[in-house]
């Protein structure tokens, strides 16, 4: 095998994409090198490049969504050996291992194996939403502030589901189409959360109503303001409104989702606050990464319960819009994510393609 491989680069700070090599890298103790067959896109892959955010060190590599299959395992390393299907989120702020690339290295207890019911595709649309719906919404303080809801979560490998008659709250999740939006819809349903009020264009209604929503606010009907979500959803429950989950984190959607909330109530914004909280309501902002240290016990739960989710059916991987042209064809992706083009799909590009 050569020694070289082909990547997508930002060669400086707000650069462009440029297609390049890199060398192949060698596992460290504890690690694996992962050949990508498929790497999801994410709106942070671009804005990485257009703002200059979160990397420092260049030429970079960036992208998250992993899957792919073993290619070389390091020191330490039990339960994997070359040649196993896995998937996994690369850091956002690692300049070498991100998945715009042929092969990337990974820590081993943050990666997980694919079923076998998935394709490479489809699992490359889990790792990044589904840790950003997860983190948000479960893990422990002080990474988050939503302890007072049910914890699906029970120790590292074990996982409890609750039952919706006993934990009946009401949530609303606004961009419920987003790939976020489509995992915590999931999770939601899983902990029990009824009804589950998703803000999201109505052509994908259907598609939210088999993932767990009990109704889809048409977003081109229903006004992004506190007032107009207020008064839509006081038109489906009068139950206080316990959490609000933000995958938009507009301005119009943070204070929206804000005023909705009831005495007691969370609302989790998938990035940055932008509102602040009086001491009846609570704002939390996610960073839903596995990698930092703090955040590496609850990445382990997520990691050692994920593949048995997907292959049970209990959580449903974004549809797929394949991206062609290899790395080429994903810089072309990132472009089609940056105007707004993509819709109730996750864009998935195929690094090995020529």
């Amino acid at each position: 095998m050569s020694h070289a491989q082909k990547a997508l680069l930002i060669e400086s700070k707000q650069g462009p994409f440029v297609l390049g090599t890199r060398p192949i890298p060698t596992p460290g103790a504890g690690e694996v090198v992962v050949k990508v067959h498929a790497a999801g896109l994410n709106p942070v892959d671009w804005k990485i490049q257009a703002y200059g955010i979160f990397v420092e060190d260049f030429p970079a590599v960036v992208g998250s969504d992993v899957a792919g299959e073993i290619e070389a395992v390091g020191q330490g390393v039990e339960g994997f050996q070359k040649g196993d299907r896995v998937f996994l989120q690369g850091p956002f702020t690692d300049n070498k291992n991100g998945a715009f690339q042929q092969y990337m290295v990974n820590p081993a207890e943050l990666t997980a194996k694919i079923p076998a019911n998935l394709s490479y595709s489809e699992a490359a649309t889990i790792p990044v939403a589904f840790n950003c719906a997860a983190f948000g919404l479960f893990a422990p303080a002080p990474l988050v502030g939503t302890q007072n809801f049910p914890d699906i979560w029970s120790g590292e490998g074990a996982l409890v589901i609750y039952h919706i008659a006993i934990y009946a709250w009401p949530a609303v999740v606004i961009g419920g189409s987003s790939s976020v939006g489509q995992y915590v819809i999931q999770l939601l349903k899983l902990a029990g959360f009824s009804p589950i009020i998703a803000y999201a264009s109505t052509r994908h209604a259907a598609h939210l109503t088999s993932l767990g929503a009990t109704h889809v606010l048409d977003r081109t009907n229903t006004l992004l303001t506190p007032a107009a979500l207020h008064a839509a959803v006081q038109a489906i429950t009068s139950a206080p409104i316990s959490i609000v989950f933000d995958a938009v984190c507009s301005a119009d959607a943070q204070q929206s989702g804000y005023a909705v909330l009831g005495p007691g109530g969370t609302i989790v914004i998938a990035g940055r606050s932008l509102i602040e909280a009086a001491p009846e309501r609570t704002v939390v902002p996610v960073l839903g990464s596995e990698h930092p240290p703090t955040h590496r016990a609850f990445g382990r739960v997520v990691v050692a319960n994920i593949t048995g989710m997907v292959a049970d059916g209990r959580i449903v991987p974004n549809r797929v819009e394949e991206v062609p042209g290899g790395l080429a064809g994903i810089k072309e992706g990132l472009a089609k994510l940056q105007r707004g083009e993509v819709s109730g799909v996750k864009l998935v590009g195929h690094p090995l393609e020529a």
